[in-house]
């Protein structure tokens, strides 16, 4: 099936912000004396929205974050994007052979997410086509993101959508909406087992190199070097 519609994950699919995001959170827990070091932050919670997240942290360690958390983390994020972000290799390459519509659909923030795509060049490949979990009631593994999605790019049918996601609870939430979803583990996060996680959590094919997607998509597209 050739989709309608290609629906990308930010995080860990177009830029390698997994790492990056879960050691300054990490670094932060560790400050006020919670021990949950960034290796079990990825685990965990990749592809989960920080609103979700932040819960479950302060319900296992007994106590609330401070009301500035947030603000804090979010500032020193953008200081580590501004120096160390990098795209997803061939995120480019792999775009100029998709021709179907395409749009992004993550759990980050509308503000993370312009300046994660700003700063490695990629807004201007999706823009206005940028969708984020704050847009629902529900973040990933619940599938009302990626629903809405198809809904804002003209009411595709999620049968005739196409989700590539690096996470379990993207796969999760993608299975749930009812579309057929790629697994991605080139990302910097992703370790030995990530395919066969991905498989487990419902994911139709992997791949490790995104220039592999548009053949995926399109068999006429085949595989550039």
């Amino acid at each position: 099936m050739v989709p309608d519609l290609v629906i990308f994950d930010c995080d860990g699919v177009l830029i390698d912000s997994e790492v990056l995001a879960a050691q300054v959170h990490a670094e932060a827990l560790a400050r006020l004396g919670c021990r949950i070091g960034a290796a079990e932050l990825i685990r965990r919670f990749t592809g989960v929205p920080d609103r979700e997240m932040v819960p479950v942290i302060e319900r296992e360690w007994g106590r609330s974050l401070p009301p500035d958390y947030d603000e804090g983390v979010k500032a020193t994020i953008a200081a580590r994007f501004a120096t160390d972000l990098q795209p997803i290799p061939h995120v480019r390459a792999a775009l100029d052979r998709i021709d179907r519509p395409v749009c992004v659909a993550s759990s980050s923030s509308p503000e993370k997410l312009r300046l994660g795509l700003g700063l490695t060049g990629l807004h201007e490949l999706f823009a206005p086509h940028v969708f984020s979990a704050s847009q629902v009631r529900r973040g990933k593994p619940a599938p009302d993101l990626f629903l809405f999605a198809a809904e804002r790019m003209g009411g595709v049918a999620p049968a005739r959508c196409l989700v590539v996601e690096d996470s379990v609870a993207g796969v999760t939430a993608a299975r749930a909406a009812g579309m057929p979803v790629v697994g991605f583990t080139g990302a910097g996060h992703c370790g030995p087992d990530h395919a066969d996680t991905l498989r487990a959590a419902g994911a139709d094919r992997v791949i490790d190199d995104l220039r592999r997607l548009p053949a995926l998509i399109d068999p006429a597209a085949g595989l550039t070097g």
